[in-house]
């Protein structure tokens, strides 16, 4: 066996969607990480191919947004057929100022695309490697690492990261709780063309139940535009030769370790997969159309349980993606949720391993991320039982909570107080997107994203007509972050403001040529805001208040404060 010392900061275990999420952000960040997965090779599946704008966000601020553009399509909506007849079309339009609309990626090509990006900042996955067992003590985690060739390993780090899936051993060693219940349907899936002469709106996805007289759903088909002309993911009820019971299920890959079977039946399943006839079969019952099924790239039986652990990580050891939460698949909402805890876990632990923020910092993503994997497990379920269409929420809310866009952690430790008119962003919020900013060069219009993009800290964003007065809360807010934080500072001037004064400010400054900045920031006179890593707004002020406002950011992270800075 070899004994590595501490050489790494943080060990993650699992590149999946999550795990490559989490590698790149602290990547970012200049921290170092390993990223083992026990898989030989990606797996070529579809799995899941939702996209949310919000994810698209986040992708943008990491700078690797064009890539997914170019593999993506769009997902503009979903027809629903009931017994053959139209019931309900939902057109996914969402408010203009939403730089993304949905999109339809398989997994493999989103694995795709991080992997590349994170081989890009240096690190690579460790294919074929699995993690046996840790222990953690006050000052780090010891994990032994085994290889498929039977090579071991046994490493110290001061982090680990669980992003293992549904049957994570990191959360079995650490005796998290995983309650919920499980579907007792089985489905199945497969990735297909279909030549048709179906009569959908591009970029719509496809909904045909069938239900008995009392109202009740008994057979159902669901296809998901993919890229590639005629292609779609589809998923339907499993037919009786291929169905196991639940209790029989096991996943479709050998156990991890030598753990005792956890009787949890999700996703894909092993056993025999279906075949062509048996996808077109349902396609004949269901469809609106005839369509021939052809090119069958891969198909599996799969189970849905619905779960959270108990709470998301303890001591240095924490859990993100399917290792905390899974539910139904509907709304593409796991993977989503899952790359988000990635981002919210990441840049924490960039600040605490550079010492830039104090370890109870990391006692946040607990607070912040739980509350929303119970409200996606909880509306997943409801949506998977009742159907999206009975939720109660008007449709714009509801498209926006499901692209991931209403998430905010208000009434989390890391929010500042609130301050400014009633419907402005707080903090707490996800720090919204505008347009029509522009500079005395660049005098076409960028987005708040474009002026974010490729900045991995903290970013103090600073509004006001006084230049004097802003030039003072820029000086203000860097000797208040001093080289404790990272902290970006630029300047937002109103449209009426003249360009040939912004060099003056000692900071980026931009106009808000479009006045959207100040339509959807409703700014209270000038005001600073000041944007975490992960896009939720940490801070909004007054600019007058800049040094004590920059001082209760530093609190909340925990950093030794300099002295106090005055504006």
């Amino acid at each position: 066996m070899a004994h590595t010392g501490t050489t790494t900061d943080v060990l993650i275990v699992g590149a999946g969607p999550v795990g490559l999420s989490a590698a790149a952000e602290l990547r970012r960040h200049g921290v170092r990480c390993r990223l083992v997965d026990r898989l030989p090779a990606r797996l070529p599946y579809a799995k899941a191919v939702g996209i949310q704008p919000r994810t698209l966000e986040l992708w943008d601020r990491m700078g690797l947004i064009r890539a997914v553009l170019e593999a993506a399509v769009p997902m503009r909506g979903q027809l629903t057929y009931v017994n053959g007849a139209e019931a309900a079309r939902i057109a996914l339009e969402l408010p203009p100022d939403v730089p993304y609309g949905f999109a339809a990626l398989p997994q493999y090509e989103t694995e795709r695309i991080l992997e590349e990006y994170v081989a890009g900042l240096g690190t690579s996955i460790e294919r074929g490697t699995e993690l046996v067992s840790f222990v953690q003590d006050p000052d780090g985690v010891t994990a032994l690492l085994r290889t498929t060739s039977g090579f071991t390993e046994e490493l110290r780090v001061p982090y680990l990261i669980g992003c293992d899936g549904a049957h994570s051993v990191v959360r079995k060693t650490l005796g998290l709780s995983y309650e919920g219940g499980a579907f007792p349907e089985a489905y199945m899936l497969g990735d297909v063309v279909a030549e048709s002469d179906w009569d959908l709106p591009r970029g719509y996805a496809l909904r045909c139940e069938h239900r008995t007289a009392d109202g009740s759903l008994d057979d159902v088909l669901v296809c998901i535009p993919l890229p590639g002309a005629g292609r779609y993911r589809m998923s339907m009820k499993v037919p009786p030769e291929l169905a196991e019971p639940a209790d029989a299920a096991r996943p479709a890959q050998p156990p991890r370790t030598t753990f005792p079977s956890d009787g949890l039946a999700h996703g894909l399943q092993g056993g025999r997969g279906p075949e062509l006839s048996h996808l077109q079969a349902v396609v004949d019952r269901l469809a609106p159309g005839p369509a021939r099924l052809s090119d069958l790239r891969w198909s599996s039986v799969f189970r849905i349980s619905h779960r959270i652990v108990g709470r998301y990580g303890e001591g240095r050891v924490f859990v993100a993606g399917d290792a905390a939460h899974i539910h139904p698949p509907t709304g593409a909402q796991g993977m989503n949720t899952g790359i988000q805890d990635a981002a919210n876990l990441a840049w924490k632990l960039a600040l605490v391993v550079k010492g830039e923020a104090g370890p109870a910092l990391l006692g946040s993503y607990d607070a912040e991320r739980r509350p929303v994997g119970e409200e996606v497990v909880g509306r997943t379920v409801r949506h998977a039982t009742r159907g999206i269409e009975n939720d109660p929420d008007d449709l714009t809310t509801l498209l926006l909570r499901e692209a991931q866009l209403l998430v905010g952690y208000r009434d989390g430790p890391l929010a500042g107080a609130p301050y400014g008119p009633v419907g402005a962003p707080q903090p707490g919020d996800l720090a919204p997107d505008c347009g029509g900013l522009n500079t005395p060069v660049a005098v076409y219009p960028l987005r708040l994203l474009d002026v974010l993009r490729d900045r991995p800290g903290h970013v103090a964003v600073l509004y006001g007509a006084d230049v004097t007065g802003l030039a003072r809360a820029v000086a203000a807010a860097r000797a208040a972050a001093g080289d404790r934080l990272p902290l970006d500072v630029v300047a937002v001037l109103p449209r009426e403001a003249d360009p040939d004064t912004t060099p003056a400010l000692g900071a980026p400054a931009y106009r808000d040529a479009a006045g959207e900045f100040a339509r959807i920031y409703l700014p209270d006179g000038d005001t600073g805001f000041v944007v975490r890593p992960d896009g939720q707004l940490a801070a909004r002020f007054p600019l007058g208040a800049t040094t004590a406002a920059l001082t209760d950011c530093l609190r909340a992270l925990s950093v030794p404060l300099r002295d106090p800075v005055v504006a």
